[in-house]
């Protein structure tokens, strides 16, 4: 599994990571973190709002865990 390559990240209008890259970063970093770590990095993947996380496509969410 690869992070996303920080230069090629997307920013949203406010300033704030665009919501695949913000999951995908997210992801990448449950898996390669501590079990100590884990916990706060799922309830940040958590915090994301539903709607936000309904409009990202399934192949490219299911693409870092494969």
């Amino acid at each position: 599994m690869h992070a996303p390559v920080p230069w090629s990240l997307a920013w949203r209008e406010d300033g704030e990571l665009a919501i695949q890259d913000r999951f995908d970063l997210l992801q990448s970093l449950v898996s390669s973190e501590s079990a100590s770590n884990q916990c706060s990095l799922i309830a940040a993947v958590e915090r994301l709002p539903m709607a936000e996380l309904s409009s990202l496509g399934l192949g490219s969410v299911t693409r870092l865990c494969a």
